[in-house]
């Protein structure tokens, strides 16, 4: 039998409460969301399926998908790892007021909008009927959020800012999605989905898949817009990253290469070294 792991309260306030699910072993998970409550649902290991009690609606989630939900009555939800062992995730639970003092709607129209947004639950489909993914520094900020230690008054200033920094990059993606024409151009999409989601295994079938593309056409558009392929792009901004965490003394190489979308650490040495010249090991040395 494997051992199971839960953490469950990782903070709590009058107006926020985090918890962090890591079960490895039923794969199956009860969430609650109070009475007039904002939950961000933040999904960390692949093929979740959550089951919505109060309106029987099923989600499924890949990894690194959220959504924003505004629940107005207390509710529950079942979360399960569709048959495999992990199951992890994220929620962020902040009460009504204190995101209604947070936005102030009175104060301007676009405060209102906002508010008004976020209560009809516009904050869960980015792609037609796909949960978003979370950006890179929406990945970087939960690391932060889950590895702080500190307690008191300096862990709640701190938890605050942080939710606030993530509302702030919800919004935006959601707004450049509203301002984007009614039917965008191809590569362009492309290339903000393959930017918010370059440190994932992903390959060009499934980014056709969940932005409903056609794969050739999408690896043709592409190349002739920005005169590189997809897989090439994809493996200069992971790079690109990696380069940069190697000074962090604190991460492992193995780690870097699982954050940069490597799933075997010698593919992501091989990698390292044909672009820089050097071995990950190395740099980190000089």
């Amino acid at each position: 039998m494997k051992n199971q792991s839960y953490r469950g309260l990782l903070f709590s306030s009058e107006n926020i409460k985090i918890f962090l699910q890591e079960d490895l072993y039923s794969g199956k998970s009860r969430m609650i969301e109070s009475k007039s409550s904002f939950n961000l649902l933040f999904i960390l290991s692949d093929h979740v399926v959550l089951e919505a009690e109060d309106c029987r609606t099923n989600f499924l989630f890949d990894k690194n998908q959220y959504i924003l939900h505004y629940s107005r009555e207390k509710s529950t939800a079942e979360l399960r790892s569709d048959g495999r062992e992990l199951l992890k995730y994220l929620q962020i639970q902040i009460n009504y007021d204190y995101i209604l003092n947070l936005i102030n709607p009175e104060s301007n129209k676009e405060n209102a909008d906002i508010l008004e947004n976020m209560i009809g639950n516009n904050y869960i489909f980015l792609y037609k009927h796909t949960p978003p993914f979370m950006t890179v520094e929406m990945h970087m900020i939960l690391k932060e959020i889950i590895s702080y230690s500190k307690k008191g008054v300096l862990q709640k200033l701190f938890v605050e800012a942080k939710i606030i920094k993530l509302l702030l990059l919800i919004f935006e993606q959601f707004n450049e999605r509203n301002t984007m024409e009614e039917t965008p151009q191809t590569p362009s999409l492309i290339k903000k989905f393959v930017d918010e989601n370059y440190h994932r295994n992903i390959k060009v079938e499934e980014i056709g898949r969940l932005i409903g593309i056609n794969q050739n056409k999408i690896r043709k558009e592409f190349k002739a817009q920005y005169h590189i392929t997809v897989s090439d792009y994809m493996a200069e901004l992971r790079m690109l990253k990696a380069k940069k965490l190697i000074v962090d003394k604190e991460m492992m190489i193995k780690e870097i290469a699982i954050e940069c979308g490597y799933e075997y650490v010698q593919n992501f040495t091989r990698a390292f070294k044909k672009k820089f010249g050097v071995s990950p090991e190395k740099l980190r040395t000089e």
